[in-house]
């Protein structure tokens, strides 16, 4: 059931996740997840400032209702579960450049000055690593 993949800096995408709230599939019968998960690895193909981040799938993060789902995470950071995302290019830049800022933060927290817009409004949950609670 669990597939090992490397610890470091990753978005985590639901490969099975609706297109939109309306639809289950593109008029090309695709999931959303699956149309956002070639994008993720298309944007980070094309630039090496991706490279530290890894773009991982995996079927369904249970948060349906909020189509195009992926979470991010990293050893010993705060993860972050974001979602309703169109599944294109121009929101993979914006989870990819998001994840970056992530990437080099001490504990998972990105200045919201630094926030790309593209992710202003799709945060749905945020979970603490293993061992440890947040604190203010």
């Amino acid at each position: 059931m669990l597939k090992r993949v490397d610890d470091g800096p990753a978005v985590v995408a639901c490969n099975t996740c609706r297109f939109s709230g309306d639809a289950r599939e593109d008029a090309g019968g695709q999931r959303g997840g699956t149309l956002l998960v070639a994008a993720l690895r298309a944007v980070k193909a094309s630039d090496t400032r991706y490279d530290g981040v890894a773009v991982q799938e995996m079927p369904c993060l249970f948060a349906c209702t909020d189509f195009c789902t992926v979470h991010l995470r990293a050893p010993d950071k705060v993860g972050y579960v974001m979602g309703r995302f169109t599944p294109d290019d121009e929101a993979a830049r914006a989870i990819l450049d998001y994840a970056v800022h992530y990437a080099a933060s001490e504990h998972g927290r990105v200045p919201f000055k630094q926030w790309p817009q593209g992710v202003k409004g799709h945060f749905i949950t945020r979970t603490p690593p293993a061992g440890f609670v947040v604190e203010e």
